[in-house]
């Protein structure tokens, strides 16, 4: 499937405007999808231009979620912490902001549900559980996400990438697996964005958690096949 897509639902961003988020906005336009990002203020979805529906609201406010999400098909979290306190933190963005975007989009029928976490999740001694328990964080934010959707007969797709990198999609073989097996490694965040887009109309991706690292270089014509892996 290349530049077009046969989803017509409206797809809500959140944390559109980190790194991965922008990727994200970029293969739901590829494939011509309809997108909404939620961002804190105008002025930060200037870097979309007028290509996109504009939803200002922020992750700690039930109320502002609840507008970003009404009359949207699907979401996908790309929402990620970047301090150690406040409201960029762990507890604040990656476990409250996820179970609260994820609870307002079952209110507003939401069909699915798709998010960023990242690998060693369930390892609580991993070192990037240093950043403020983050892992933990993330890791119940998973949970609730598995119990709300698979309990309302919705699906979720939750990806779980090593370090990210920069770079095009496409562009390397990659390795998934499920159960946390997966210690180290890197993902470019543009393959990150492309498996969840991808999670939207791929039968296979429904209710899958799985964690995904590169390998090596190797052009791809699609990662739907990635999926065909997780299958069975």
């Amino acid at each position: 499937m290349d530049g077009k897509s046969s989803y017509k639902g409206r797809v809500l961003v959140a944390g559109a405007t980190g790194k991965t988020g922008q990727w994200v906005v970029k293969r739901l336009q590829h494939y011509g999808i309809p997108v909404r990002v939620l961002v804190r203020s105008f002025e930060k979805a200037a870097m979309f231009g007028s290509g996109v529906e504009v939803a200002v609201g922020h992750v700690q406010n039930t109320e502002e979620i609840a507008a970003a999400v009404k009359g949207c098909d699907a979401v996908i979290s790309a929402l990620g912490s970047s301090s150690f306190f406040g409201e960029a933190s762990p507890q604040e963005v990656d476990r409250d902001g996820v179970i609260r975007l994820a609870d307002e989009a079952l209110k507003a029928g939401v069909t699915h549900f798709a998010m960023v976490s990242s690998i060693a999740v369930t390892k609580w001694y991993h070192p990037l559980n240093l950043f403020a328990g983050v892992l933990s964080m993330k890791y119940a934010a998973e949970e609730h996400v598995r119990s709300v959707f698979s309990r309302e007969g919705r699906s979720y797709t939750i990806v779980r990438p090593g370090g990210l990198k920069d770079g095009e999609p496409l562009m390397f073989r990659l390795h998934v697996d499920e159960g946390d097996r997966i210690w180290n490694g890197w993902t470019n965040r543009s393959d990150v964005a492309e498996l969840l887009v991808l999670s939207l109309w791929n039968g296979k991706a429904r209710n899958r958690t799985f964690e995904v690292i590169s390998e090596s270089g190797e052009v791809q014509e699609s990662l739907e096949r990635y999926y065909d892996r997780l299958a069975g």
